[in-house]
């Protein structure tokens, strides 16, 4: 029998998925006795498990099926390109079709002079590569003492040793001794955590000014680089007031340190634009991307690299660093078409003007909701804090994230899959939703809320 097409019953799967299969960000023997939910197949912004439930995918996959799910062109683009070169190396002074194509698109693409392409098989890898990458930059200028990276709490730049370590999540810092050395952290713009009784504005201009007081206090002559998202991901969908990025760009144009954009969620349309960079007028030194590179259909990441920085890596010989699958061809041919729907689908330009602005009018409505304290939205990325007291902003009176898992469990009862982030729930789906799936998300969302507002005043945790 082959066990994908005619696969045994639920419980015998997921019996075989506890015995065998190791789970990412998952505690497995909590795993084990419930049982994971087991998909079979999508389509649209559609997902089908095993039992037949119809599921609306809220988040994209893990942010990253821009273009919905179902493309038939993509698997045909997939199946030729296996047939003429299933894989080769590019290694060795050696290319081939698609990574050409790729990086010639991604050249066109990217903003400034943003053209150069070092491929990795996703995010956390690239991000790995920047690190090599501007400490070898810098000591071709003669100037090897620049190695610390400054990053933020909260953010999130993969799981890899070195990607988690430029991450700012202490979870994740606690557990395989990070982070690495000549890391370091500055502070997160998340105004409704943290802000006090700043306004937003002087929040954020405080919060990008802690970059400059840590260049201050490290040395220039130390710091090689700044990394930040433009809107944090995996942090809760953070977006940052209005006079952040403008602060962060002029203190990174001041002092001689790279700007890294960290834009493997916000690339390829999310924000409504087709990179984050030019939602907030960044202008990064290298961008990473993945995720909605090739809309998840295969794995495939990239550092995309300024004139200066690729020059200079270029004049210095060898740079030792590579992947077996870095500009895997399958990947690129994938990519390749990926950008071609979402291109000629005017997909980017719809969440601009059409089902994005529809969105915003419905999501920012949740604030009315009496568990929201904040409802924010960039695009097709979108977050809401639940509180029990909007006025002050406060957490629940218990560990935090547990009325988030209260409310995700709700989703998941109601066919939605809608993420927590602690006690904040974040949104981002497909770039294909029409109006009519916008409200049959709204209706979603706005009955999980209900149902967790009701559950956590029967369990005394809402006042």
């Amino acid at each position: 029998m082959n066990m994908i097409t005619n696969h045994p019953p639920t419980a015998e799967l997921q019996a075989i998925d506890a015995a065998h299969h190791m789970h990412p960000f998952t505690a497995g023997a909590e795993l084990a006795q419930k049982g994971a939910r087991i998909i079979k197949s999508a389509k649209g912004l559609t997902l089908t498990d095993t039992e037949g439930h119809q599921i609306l995918d809220a988040m994209a996959g893990l942010w990253c099926v821009n273009i919905g799910y179902g493309w038939d062109s993509i698997a045909d683009v997939a199946a030729r390109q296996m047939k003429e070169l299933p894989y080769y190396n590019t290694f060795f002074q050696t290319s081939h079709v698609p990574v050409i194509a790729l990086s010639q698109k991604l050249a066109e693409m990217a903003p400034g002079d943003l053209n150069h392409v070092f491929y990795a098989s996703g995010g956390s890898d690239a991000n790995d590569t920047n690190v090599r990458l501007v400490r070898h930059y810098w000591a071709a200028k003669g100037k090897p003492e620049k190695k610390v990276i400054i990053s933020r709490e909260n953010a999130y730049h993969g799981s890899t040793m070195a990607g988690a370590s430029l991450g700012g999540m202490q979870p994740m810092h606690a557990q395989g001794g990070l982070p690495i050395a000549d890391i370091v952290h500055i502070g997160q713009p998340n105004w409704y955590a943290e802000g006090g009784e700043m306004t937003p504005e002087e929040f954020g201009l405080a919060r990008a000014r802690e970059l400059e007081a840590k260049i201050a206090e490290l040395g220039e002559d130390k710091v090689a680089a700044f990394i930040a998202e433009p809107i944090q991901g995996a942090g809760g969908v953070i977006i940052p007031p209005a006079t952040y990025w403008p602060e962060i760009q002029r203190i990174c144009d001041a002092h001689e340190i790279l700007l890294i954009a960290d834009e493997v969620i916000c690339g390829f349309g999310r924000t409504g634009k087709m990179f984050g960079s030019e939602t907030y007028d960044i202008r990064p030194h290298i961008m990473t991307v993945a995720k909605g590179l090739s809309s998840g259909y295969a794995p495939i990441g990239a550092s995309i690299v300024c004139d200066e920085v690729a020059n200079t890596v270029a004049e210095a010989g060898d740079f030792n660093h590579g992947y077996t699958y870095s500009g895997h061809p399958v990947s690129c041919a994938v990519a390749l078409e990926n950008l071609r729907i979402l291109e000629e689908e005017q997909m980017v330009e719809n969440v601009a003007s059409v089902t994005g602005p529809y969105l915003k009018e419905k999501w920012e409505q949740l604030a009315d909701h009496p568990l929201i304290g904040e409802a924010q939205i960039q695009g097709f990325m979108a977050s809401v804090a639940m509180t029990p007291d909007k006025a002050a902003r406060a957490p629940f009176a218990a560990d935090k994230g547990t009325v988030g898992l209260i409310c995700r469990g709700h989703c998941f009862d109601n066919n939605l899959i809608m993420r927590h982030v602690g006690d904040r729930m974040i949104i981002a789906p497909p770039l294909l939703m029409t109006r009519a799936d916008v409200d049959s998300l709204m209706d979603r969302a706005v009955k999980a809320l209900d149902l967790t507002l009701a559950e956590i005043r029967d369990k005394g945790l809402y006042a």
